[in-house]
């Protein structure tokens, strides 16, 4: 069965704020704790193609890959994909934003499922997406309210 991950959280600060923080790529190493860079490859319209690079991992392995990303503003969502998939099979991501009280649930859904000679297997990474994603979450949570005040 391919992987799938749901998670959310509430940013105390206006949809506004939080869809230009969190949909500005060049800022994301300085937003998420495990991006040491990202390089825009092509632009056009919504659509942002684009390298991220990860820092070294326990075992000193660095991880890169291509995706892509469109953003909706109107419909306060994004979808993006792996183009250089790596050891996913595939790997699909939507992003949901919705202006809530006390201000603006953020919400990643993740679809995917692992290759049969991955390191991990789609329960394992399951497991590794949810930690992670809440990790990251929490982090740009308190990097945004601080930046409300």
């Amino acid at each position: 069965m391919p992987g799938h991950t749901d998670n959310e959280i509430t940013v105390g600060a206006p949809v506004d704020l939080v869809w230009e923080i969190t949909n500005d790529l060049p800022n994301w190493p300085h937003l998420f704790s495990e991006y040491a860079s990202v390089d825009i490859l092509h632009q056009q319209g919504d659509t942002t193609r684009f390298r991220l690079t990860m820092h070294p991992d326990e075992n000193g392995t660095v991880w890169s890959w291509v995706s892509e990303r469109t953003t909706d503003r109107a419909g306060l969502q994004v979808q993006a994909h792996r183009v250089e998939t790596g050891p996913f099979a595939y790997m699909n991501i939507r992003w949901h934003y919705a202006q809530v009280p006390g201000g603006t649930k953020m919400r990643w859904v993740q679809d995917f499922q692992m290759k049969p000679d991955a390191p991990v297997d789609d329960h394992g990474m399951t497991e590794r997406i949810n930690s992670n994603s809440k990790i990251q979450m929490d982090l740009i949570r308190e990097k945004i309210e601080a930046r409300v005040g």
